[in-house]
């Protein structure tokens, strides 16, 4: 047990309808002992981090599978702990943000998992965060609606889906939460409401409190999280290894650690997911100084089917069977359409994604919108027949090296004006929107989060470095990009009328896109006013 120190816990957001549930001088204590007790080793890894993008920037020390925990992956004695109830069978998962639209339809959507996401998909305004534990814990215990505006009224029905919480990453801190005046952990506050309020009632319902952990980017980050699932179990009295962890593998370094991550979690993994787009956008924000050979085409060109994507996805699927872990695919970020061509092709390649998938050994996979689920159902279902599972198709003839992660220039493909364009366009829709309070964001016919804005600005970022011509053999200049940011905010302006944040939106992208450093669209200087305004 920690033992209490003296400290001060100032809650510095305003109040809202029964944020006091949630807000209680109990779980603020657990999370400020949960804080207290690992803020220094948080503040240690994420040195760590800076230092080693650091040094793959420079080439002082390249990348690739540690000797150091070589011994770990040569162990073939050691395995992860079985499946929790409600998480045997995963073939399905839905994600978004935790509103209570979302909560209900998610809920129903007829998919086994629902990732109720307090990280990309959500903008994390003050009211989002705490509203979205109180959805949760409504959820849980059965007392949750919504009514449209037209009168209709859903309730949860009688096999809602597994629910799995997504905290924010290690990087980030909510400022509305402060312990003797510092910020605390993002991560923290997230896991720690959720867990202090609903772990019991989780376990009376026979399912158990589940997460998936985002941005890891190193096998220590890992061990740091399941020293936080052991604290939080023993202050609660719940059982050693009844947390269960569903790590996102979302950076180009974690890729080299999964054996090693699931090696830290093994009494709480569940399994592994391929988060496909922070996954690109990590191999550009580590490799942007490396010239051309790491300078990717245009985002649509960059599929899961191109070798270095395809290396790192089959990498997956043969390292979490054969530790006895749950391989999940990534997300189809298509939407259903009104217009029945735009539609029937969206679907077709989705089903494209999802067969490969499945037929790679993936146990299941995500969609990212209810009208989804039944393609993502219906192809895991094919594949699956009556095994909840694909853990004993052990993927023994994959072999990857880490030449084969990191050979980018294997995408091929062109960068185009069009696609220039359209990172432009998007990146500022999707800011605008966030600003807004919204971080899930429809937006031509895809549900983008926040892992758009980075991919989008990075990439522009890095074709300006290197000069990257494009298909007609201009070079994309500072000030041709400038122009295009120009024409595209007078056209997103011109469709969104009043009440936008595009000033904003186009401030935060000069600033993260055309600037000398790359920094997060999370760092700059319009998201603090805007973060600690909300």
């Amino acid at each position: 047990m920690v033992e209490k120190l003296n400290y001060r816990i100032d809650v510095c957001g305003p109040a809202g309808d029964r944020f006091d549930e949630i807000l209680t001088p109990a779980a603020l204590d657990f999370v400020a002992k949960l804080d207290n007790a690992f803020a220094g080793r948080r503040r240690e890894l994420l040195d760590a981090r800076r230092l080693r993008r650091e040094e793959l920037q420079s080439g002082e020390k390249p990348l690739g599978f540690l000797p150091e925990t070589h011994a770990v992956r040569d162990d073939s004695s050691w395995s992860v702990a079985p499946a929790a109830p409600g998480l045997e069978d995963r073939r399905v998962e839905i994600t978004g943000p935790t509103d209570r639209k979302m909560t209900v339809n998610a809920l129903n959507s007829g998919a086994k998992v629902w990732l109720a996401d307090f990280e990309d998909a959500t903008s994390p305004t003050w009211h989002n965060v705490i509203d979205g534990q109180l959805n949760l814990f409504d959820a849980i215990r059965r007392n949750i609606d919504f009514t449209t505006e037209a009168g209709k009224r859903y309730t949860i029905g009688d096999e809602p889906a597994t629910i799995v919480a997504r905290p924010r990453g290690w990087h980030l801190v909510e400022k509305h939460i402060r312990i003797d005046g510092r910020p605390v952990s993002a991560s923290l506050v997230d896991f720690g409401l959720y867990f202090f309020h609903n772990a019991r009632q989780l376990l009376a319902r026979g399912s158990g409190p589940y997460f998936y952990l985002p941005k890891l980017e190193n096998h220590l980050e890992a061990r740091l999280w399941n020293d936080v699932f052991l604290l939080a179990q023993r202050e609660l009295g719940i059982p050693r290894g009844t947390i269960r962890a569903t790590v996102l593998i979302e950076t180009i370094t974690a890729a080299f650690e999964m054996e090693e991550i699931l090696y830290e979690l093994r009494e709480h993994i569940a399994g592994l997911n391929a988060g496909r787009w922070d996954y690109i956008f990590s191999v550009i924000k580590n490799f942007s100084s490396h010239g051309a050979d790491f300078v990717l085409p245009d985002r649509a060109q960059v599929t899961m089917t191109v070798p270095f994507m395809r290396a790192y996805t089959e990498l997956l699927v043969s390292t979490c069977h054969k530790r006895g872990a749950h391989a999940i695919g990534g997300m189809a970020a298509f939407i259903p359409s009104k217009d029945p061509e735009i539609n029937a092709t969206a679907l077709e390649k989705v089903r494209q994604d999802k067969e490969r998938e499945a037929n790679d050994g993936f146990d299941g996979s995500w969609v990212a919108h209810p009208g989804l689920v039944p393609v993502c159902r219906e192809v895991f279902d094919g594949v699956l027949g009556g095994w909840p599972n694909q853990l004993g198709k052990l993927r023994e003839d994959v072999i990857v090296t880490a030449e084969d992660l990191l050979d980018v220039a294997s995408a091929g493909g062109e960068v185009t004006e069009a696609g220039v364009r359209a990172n432009i366009n998007v990146a500022l829709r999707y800011i605008d929107a966030w600003l807004r309070g919204t971080g899930a964001a429809a937006i031509h016919g895809l549900m983008e989060d926040a892992a758009t804005a980075e991919i989008a600005r990075c990439q522009v970022w890095q074709w300006i470095r290197n000069g990257t011509k494009l298909e007609d053999g201009t070079a994309l200049t500072h000030g041709l990009a400038v122009s295009y940011l120009d024409e595209e905010l007078a056209s997103v302006r011109s469709e969104l009328g009043e009440g936008n944040r595009l000033g904003d939106a186009y401030e935060i992208f000069t600033e993260t896109a055309l600037g000398e450093k790359l920094p997060s669209f999370l760092t700059t200087g319009a998201y603090a006013r805007y973060l600690t305004a909300r």
